[in-house]
């Protein structure tokens, strides 16, 4: 693979991202995505999407977790409901990934992801113990399927994203930086915290985003943005990736499923911006 293909975020048949066909007209070649719901997760599934990749001419490369429930109305209901943190539903959701890893395996992808949540803040605490014991036993299972495991970033600091995968202790897990998230949940300037946590960075997305007004930074959300036209940076944030040596893929998130032919413009006209800025920088 050539260094940053660009990408694109995707679906086996949740619904999420751009449709496949999109992502072929645009002439992209890699793309992460969406794991299929429970019932689809099956040799088949794996086998007819393997095929539409395989003649639209696209590698998949990260296969994403996401589950029943999870809502990111706002960001307190994000912190309640999103990823591994949730007690109540902990363990289900821990099982759910492994069997989202197994699929991953059907279609031959070495990675799997997912937002873990909101990372409780007080390490000693019974919550942030038990959601280290989960996340290791989640990633002996990744490894055993030849897999690593990318936590998306933007719900907790750099900071505290290192102290997490310092404690969990195991040598498969990683990140798929999100420089958007970082704006939109107020939890940092994303080049600083991509230039902290870079060495663990296997996966990356690319986004925009403007920061909410200051005085409400961390409760509300800031806006996602077309690329380009947010307050990333993608020249610089490209730039450091480049100095910390990612060669991965180049993979456009653009949340706004809901708009599809505004949707597909935007993947567009972000597929010319990166593909300048690739010229531009890698020569």
């Amino acid at each position: 693979m050539d260094t940053w293909p660009i990408g694109v975020f995707a679906s086996v048949d949740a619904g999420l991202g751009v449709h496949l066909d999109v992502a072929a007209e645009l002439g992209i070649p890699t793309v992460q995505v969406h794991s299929p719901h429970a019932d689809t997760r099956n040799p088949a599934t794996a086998e007819a999407f393997l095929k539409r990749c395989a003649d639209a001419g696209i590698t998949p490369t990260v296969v994403f977790g996401g589950f029943e429930g999870e809502s990111y109305a706002d960001i307190a209901t994000t912190a309640k409901t999103v990823g591994l943190v949730p007690e109540v539903t902990r363990a289900a959701r821990v099982q759910e990934m492994k069997e989202i890893s197994d699929f991953a395996k059907l279609l031959g992808v070495k990675a799997v992801g997912l937002h873990i949540g909101f990372v409780p803040a007080d390490r000693s605490s019974s919550s942030y113990q038990d959601l280290l014991v989960v996340t290791r036993e989640l990633l002996d299972h990744v490894a055993a399927n030849g897999q690593n495991l990318h936590l998306e970033t933007g719900q907790e600091s750099a900071d505290h994203l290192l102290e997490f995968i310092h404690d969990v202790q195991r040598p498969n897990l990683f990140i798929n930086f999100d420089p958007a998230n970082m704006i939109l949940y107020g939890t940092g300037n994303p080049i600083e915290a991509l230039k902290k946590v870079g060495k663990y960075v296997r996966s990356i997305h690319c986004k925009d985003a403007k920061w909410a007004p200051a005085d409400v930074r961390g409760t509300a959300w800031g806006t996602e943005e077309p690329l380009g036209e947010g307050d990333v940076g993608m020249e610089t944030y490209l730039r450091t990736l480049k100095e910390l040596g990612y060669t991965g893929p180049l993979t456009i998130e653009r949340e706004i499923a809901h708009d599809r032919d505004r949707q597909k413009k935007d993947i567009g006209t972000a597929v010319k911006l990166l593909t300048d800025l690739r010229s531009k920088i890698l020569g």
